[in-house]
């Protein structure tokens, strides 16, 4: 075995999530491609001390479900899988999908009652664990960005085999200086944007909660947003990729949603429940060692330089207050053109902070 998986499972365990002696620890291991970061994460939380159970998970089952299932079957929220989010202390995501077009003869309307379904499996995750997702590298992942397998695995590691403690410092001094502003606007392409921050909290995603790791968040007060804005990237949600999506709000309401292609199931998903529609996250990706797009989100949104909008969910430690069942992390580039003010001062431009 490669030992950077070994180092990277000593992070996990040790660092991410600071697994005790005693404590519960779920491994979900999505697809068999996981195997080698599953085996390296079981020995550390061993020999940490830990209570270990494994759970296999893959778009195979999904899929014949999501074919053959009665809409009772899809609606149906998994009761093992909820049940191990309440008897873990400490759950691990390893996910390993191995063709994003598994689920594309799936209608709309069918992943969307399944993705309901497992957002509340997701949101007892929040509620009850302390957890960690990996999103790991196999051969369809190197295919998705466009390089060969030793490529993207040497990227990984480089964005996961970080000095955490050092960028969280960093990012910390940052996140301060936005938690004093009050007025947050984006411009970029086919982009205006502006909502309200007063009284947020930005925090710091370094390495605690996913791997690869890096990014500033919080929550936008939520009836403040106005605007409208344009994904370069298509969004992928519950296996499905959405191109070239165009979003408007009015003082919080989503007003026009459209895209070149899966509209419908972009439209099937906003209209998942009240808060689907609304912006629950604003956040901008910090990973230095990461600038590969895949088409997969939980690496996308770290890419250094970027920015990204969850539709949905909210953190409640931001000082969110959106409710859903979904949370949909979309990634604009504003690598080369975008810029953020804060109170009308320009903070970042081109992918760079100016303070």
């Amino acid at each position: 075995m490669d030992k950077r998986w070994q180092e990277l499972a000593e992070v996990l365990v040790n660092y991410s999530t600071q697994v005790r002696r005693g404590e519960r620890v779920m491994i979900a291991m999505h697809e068999v491609e996981t195997l080698p970061m599953a085996r390296a994460v079981y020995a550390a939380a061993v020999r940490a001390g830990a209570l270990v159970q494994v759970q296999f998970l893959s778009d195979y089952f999904r899929h014949a479900l999501l074919r053959d299932g009665s809409p009772e079957q899809i609606a149906w929220v998994p009761e093992i899988e909820a049940y191990g989010m309440r008897w873990a202390d400490v759950y691990f995501g390893l996910r390993g999908a191995h063709n994003p077009y598994e689920l594309s003869d799936i209608p709309p309307d069918r992943l969307s009652l399944h993705q309901q379904a497992q957002g509340k499996v997701s949101a007892l995750r929040w509620e009850h664990t302390r957890w960690c997702l990996v999103r790991v590298p196999n051969a369809s992942l190197a295919q998705q960005a466009g390089v060969d397998e030793e490529t993207l695995l040497d990227a990984f590691f480089r964005a996961c085999l970080r000095d955490w403690a050092a960028e969280s410092g960093r990012w910390q001094a940052l996140a301060r200086r936005l938690e004093a502003g009050r007025e947050l606007r984006l411009v970029g392409r086919d982009t205006d944007l502006r909502f309200s921050v007063a009284g947020r909290k930005w925090l710091v995603g370094a390495g605690r909660m996913n791997m690869p790791d890096g990014e500033l968040y919080t929550a936008p007060v939520t009836g403040s947003v106005n605007g409208h804005i344009r994904f370069e990237f298509p969004g992928v949600f519950g296996g499905r990729a959405v191109s070239d999506i165009r979003l408007a709000w009015q003082d919080g309401l989503l007003v026009s949603a459209s895209a070149s292609d899966n509209e419908d199931y972009l439209r099937q998903v906003l209209a998942t429940d009240e808060g689907a529609g609304r912006v629950g996250e604003f956040a901008i990706g910090t990973n230095a060692g990461w600038d590969l797009f895949c088409r997969d989100m939980l690496l996308d949104e770290k890419i250094g330089g970027t920015v990204h909008l969850a539709l949905g969910r909210s953190y409640p430690e931001c000082g969110g207050d959106n409710r859903s069942a979904v949370h949909w992390d979309i990634v604009k580039d504003t690598r080369q053109e975008g810029a953020l003010y804060l109170d009308g001062v320009k903070v970042f431009e081109a992918g760079r902070f100016l303070v």
